[in-house]
């Protein structure tokens, strides 16, 4: 997951390099610029996964404990 989201992150980096460099600033400006959206999409997106994940979890343990059944079936017949 984490290599995913830094991939993302380098990806938007590019894009940045290139939108800032287009606007004909100099090259200190659009490093310093690009690195600031990296850094910043970077830490939106890891966010965004640690929740999503955590909220995945947690639906997923919630009906884990609604379940009344095994594999060989209701456990009420134990």
């Amino acid at each position: 997951m984490n290599k995913i989201i830094l991939n993302i992150g380098l990806l938007i980096f590019c894009f940045s390099i290139i939108f800032f460099s287009q606007r004909e600033m100099p090259i200190v400006e659009v490093i310093t610029k690009s690195f600031i959206v990296f850094i910043s999409s970077t830490v939106i997106l890891s966010v965004t996964a640690i929740v999503l994940v955590k909220l995945l979890q947690k639906t997923e343990s919630h009906s884990n404990e609604n379940s009344d059944h095994t594999i060989l079936g209701s456990k009420a017949h134990e």
